[in-house]
């Protein structure tokens, strides 16, 4: 787990989890039954493993390349305008001595690379499916893609270096695209698959701007353009289930009113899930072109898809700003949305009806106050989505377990 850290002590913390064996015992009602399905903390053992420390500004995002290697791949991005990229040797990771001493965890990692272009704050950093590709967006409201050739990938090619073993590379970055549209900064970028709607790349780049807007990028030919602007459409105007037929009414107008921050993709790629500075949640759908037709949305486009939001949680967060999202894993088997929000508080919401074109969803859980001020980034457990990772303008990073009765 890494956590990025602003003024005054800018860093990167990284930290490993150690023990599974040390989950706090699940809250029990009076009569000794388990408790309704909540969030609970837990008590698993995570140990400090190294420091970064490079950046001359607050880092504002940080993430792991999702390779099956031995090495750990990490970018961070900055308001230094830098993004760097960061490698650890990952195979002595079980019986390492993890005395705290400065010497070890300031340099278990090594910055390998770093990446200029951008005139000024760098917002947030997200790579693709296999770790190919590294996109960043920022303040000065362009979106890069980068090639990567990092160890243990394709094209991150082995080097000689006199004796019969063959020793990795550095790896490299090449940049394939510097795309401009948007009008305000650039929040938020995520990858999703493009299940061949889109030119013939197979993923398209998603982002989310101070515009109140979200673009979605694809590749044709070995060159990325604006496929689509999602803004305004028809939808509905709740999907809460405690809301009235005649409030949940489609109704024509913007999705976001305002800034969007945050931005997530389901498992599978069928849906976008988007928060904005306006206190909702937008649930948007991935329509393939025969679909589209049938939509009437435009009879004279049939061979692109469409994304069309389907609906809107209009107070997920009570009208403060939704700053992250995050969908559970496919394994996790309960498909639900987390949020955290301005009001500093976590939220879950889970679908319970409705259908694919309109769903409806549920306020499962609340933690208010889970932190003292605003929560700024929540992440599902990418492997099992029985925990939840949370940090907030605290300073604090808490780890949480989702019970299910």
């Amino acid at each position: 787990m890494a956590v990025c850290y602003g003024c005054p002590n800018t860093c990167v913390q990284v930290y490993r989890h150690v023990d599974a064996s040390s989950i706090a015992d699940v809250p029990q009602e009076e009569d000794g039954e388990t408790s309704k399905e909540e969030i609970t903390k837990i008590n698993e053992e995570w140990q400090h493993y190294a420091t970064i420390s490079a950046h001359s500004r607050s880092i504002r995002s940080v993430a792991f390349a999702p390779l099956a290697s031995s090495h750990l791949i990490l970018a961070t991005a900055s308001f230094d305008g830098m993004v760097s990229i960061w490698e650890c040797d990952s195979s002595h990771l079980e019986n390492l001595d993890m005395e705290d001493d400065d010497e070890d965890v300031t340099t278990r990692f090594e910055m390998i690379a770093q990446l200029e272009g951008h005139e000024n704050e760098v917002k947030c950093v997200s790579w693709n499916m296999t770790g190919s590709l590294l996109a960043s967006c920022g303040r000065d409201k362009t979106v890069w893609i980068w090639e990567c050739f990092l160890p243990g990938t394709v094209g991150g090619a082995a080097v000689m270096s006199g004796g019969d073993q063959p020793q990795q590379d550095e790896g490299d970055f090449e940049c394939l695209a510097v795309l401009q549209g948007h009008d305000g900064d650039v929040k938020s970028i995520a990858f999703a698959p493009s299940h061949g709607q889109w030119g013939d790349g197979e993923e398209i780049l998603i982002s989310a701007s101070y515009d109140n807007s979200i673009k979605i990028w694809a590749e044709e030919g070995g060159d990325w353009y604006c496929a689509a602007t999602l803004g305004s459409n028809s939808i509905p105007k709740s999907m809460n289930t405690n809301t009235s037929s005649d409030e949940s009414s489609k109704a024509a107008g913007p999705v976001h009113t305002s800034t969007v921050w945050s931005l997530a993709v389901t498992p599978g790629g069928a849906r976008i899930l988007s928060g904005s500075e306006d206190g909702s949640i937008a649930i948007w759908k991935m329509y393939t072109a025969s679909e589209r037709k049938k939509l009437k949305q435009d009879q004279n486009v049939s061979k692109v898809g469409l994304w069309h939001c389907v609906g809107i949680l209009p107070n997920a967060h009570e009208g403060y700003a939704v700053l992250s999202l995050d969908c559970a894993p496919s394994r996790a088997g309960h498909g639900r949305i987390v949020s955290g929000g301005g009001d500093d508080s976590i939220r879950i919401y889970r679908e319970v009806g409705g259908t694919s074109d309109m769903p409806k969803f549920d306020l499962d859980v609340a933690v208010e106050g889970s932190h003292l001020g605003d929560v700024n980034c929540v992440r599902w457990h990418p492997r099992d989505g029985g925990s939840l990772f949370s940090c907030g303008d605290d300073g604090v990073v808490k780890v949480w377990r989702y019970v299910q009765s």
